[in-house]
């Protein structure tokens, strides 16, 4: 296989639309690849041999949230971080009670009910 020049296609790792893509080559180094440019959404970035980045879930953080969980409630120990059990929220429950409602009350006025309109911006004019 020939080395790699600038301007040719290549397939890698596009950071921007999380897809393998096509890319052009913008920077060789030691006859390899260095940067590239994705053709779909144009961005720049290191040459990552097709290779997606880890997961940002960090394996130490999960273990310590663990460490934490074991000593508040130490009875599930054996539970994960994804198996933990998540309290349900009581409902609440409606009145049954009627509202009574005066048969002499008056409606509200129509008027009062009505927002009032918003002032309008003035346009400037030419003097």
């Amino acid at each position: 296989m020939r080395e790699p020049r600038l301007g040719d296609d290549i397939d890698d790792f596009c950071v921007r639309c999380k897809r393998i893509m096509n890319h052009s080559i913008v920077s060789v180094l030691n006859g390899a690849p260095a940067k590239v440019r994705c053709r779909t959404c144009h961005s720049d970035h290191d040459y990552r041999h097709e290779q997606a980045p880890p997961p940002k879930v960090d394996a130490r953080k999960a273990a310590l949230f663990n460490e934490v969980l074991k000593k508040v409630n130490p009875d599930e120990a054996g539970k994960t971080v994804e198996d933990a059990d998540v309290p349900e929220v009581p409902e609440l429950e409606a009145d049954t009670e009627a509202v009574e409602v005066a048969e002499d009350a008056e409606p509200a006025p129509v008027a009062a009910l009505k927002a009032k309109p918003k002032a309008k911006a003035k346009a400037k004019g030419r003097k």
